[in-house]
């Protein structure tokens, strides 16, 4: 019987980090998932802490890759679950209940495209830096990603047989054109208003290569929104860029 989450992990020499997520996967109150845990061969001891932690629902595959999104691409293909979620090593879930949560929403929707919310920031040792600055809207359309990628990655949970392969030519924000696409095939988005989905720590591939990344989503919007509505948007988002430097 497939189980009703796919949860990815993918890490690489993330030793200081990948022992919060695992707890936080393992402490869930539901337990209808699988946890695949996709290592990119670490050299550190990642694996020595992960077998720390037996699971009779995890998976571990550790191999070479080509990077982050090649790691979450296999991670997909060896997935079993209704939806996918993915929390890489430092994420976590927000409560011992959001898997729980989350079942409740689906049920009750009658399994929607996908089902996403908010996302607190938290820094290396696990403590609240604060929320996106931005936030999911409560309908989430095709068009809304025009405006950005309005709801983090981990906080975005598709229906795994809508959701395609991470598209390997975008080393830094694969992810954002991989919800564009997910969402090209989504009729019904349902948003959870009660709660974070999850803690995202803020020291990801993105955060880390901030420029690149930007470069990168300007061209998927341009791709998926045209390119001049994009240069518009563009000034709108320096507008509001200047208004937050303004407002600390």
């Amino acid at each position: 019987m497939e189980p009703l989450f796919t949860i990815i992990t993918a890490t690489f020499n993330a030793s200081t980090t990948v022992e919060r997520t695992i707890a936080s996967v393992d402490a869930q109150s539901c337990k209808d998932y699988e946890h695949l845990i996709l290592d990119g061969a670490s050299r550190d001891n990642t694996l020595d802490i992960i077998k720390k932690y037996p699971n009779p629902n995890r998976r571990i595959n550790s191999e070479p890759d080509a990077g982050l999104y090649d790691a979450m691409n296999k991670g997909i293909g060896m997935s079993c679950g209704k939806y996918l979620i993915f929390l890489n090593a430092g994420d976590t879930f927000h409560s011992l209940d959001t898997l729980s949560m989350l079942a409740r929403t689906i049920e009750r929707e009658n399994f929607p495209g996908i089902v996403y919310g908010q996302t607190l920031i938290v820094d290396s040792e696990g403590k609240a830096v604060g929320e996106r600055h931005l936030l999911a809207p409560e309908k989430l359309t095709l068009k809304s990603f025009a405006q950005g990628m309005l709801v983090c990655h981990q906080s975005f949970v598709p229906l795994r047989r809508i959701s395609g392969f991470y598209n390997l030519k975008y080393r830094f924000s694969a992810d954002y054109e991989w919800c564009i696409r997910t969402l090209q095939h989504s009729r019904r988005n349902v948003y959870i208003p009660d709660d974070y989905i999850a803690d995202y720590l803020n020291e990801g591939l993105t955060t880390q290569n901030k420029l690149p990344s930007l470069f990168e989503r300007f061209r998927i919007m341009c791709y998926y929104y045209g390119t001049l509505p994009t240069c518009w948007r563009h000034i709108g988002f320096a507008l509001r860029a200047i208004r937050r430097r303004f407002k600390k």
